[in-house]
């Protein structure tokens, strides 16, 4: 894929507002386990000034059916919502780059094969980083610097 690339995601919503923080969290990572593309909850006020969350998963279409009835399972809530959305997608690519400290894998982003971006893997730099005493950001800057001059 040299150019981005379009293609149909499902967007599932749904309101929730009788759930803790940790059962919230616990479904968030269960929808990602079980292939959501991404998922997250976002503050809203429902009637009666109820603080609540719209708790949303975005899944390719096949996935979908299976993902709307997790929320139903693993939430209170008594209905989901969907809409089909069209998304374009980059190309992405994953290198390795050894730092001073370690090695890092970085994602690089693409637009017609020509590379105009790097983004360093967290968990790498974390790890690296308190392996070696050094900050975060640093890690991460060096990462992506050495990923955009190969």
């Amino acid at each position: 894929m040299s150019t981005p690339q379009c293609e149909d995601v499902v967007l599932l919503t749904c309101n929730i507002d009788d759930m803790t923080g940790e059962e919230l969290g616990h479904v968030l990572e269960a929808m990602l386990r079980e292939g959501a593309l991404d998922a997250w909850h976002t503050p809203i006020v429902m009637k009666k000034s109820r603080p609540a969350v719209v708790f949303s998963v975005l899944a390719r279409p096949e996935d979908a059916a299976s993902l709307r009835d997790r929320l139903l399972l693993h939430t209170s809530t008594l209905g989901v919502r969907w809409q089909t959305w069209q998304r374009i997608v980059c190309q992405r690519q994953t290198v390795t780059v050894s730092t001073p400290w370690g090695e890092v894998h970085c994602k690089l982003k693409l637009i017609k094969g020509r590379v105009v971006a790097a983004k360093a893997e967290y968990d790498d730099c974390a790890s690296v980083a308190e392996a070696h005493g050094v900050p975060l950001r640093q890690v991460a800057r060096e990462a992506e610097r050495l990923a955009l001059s190969r």
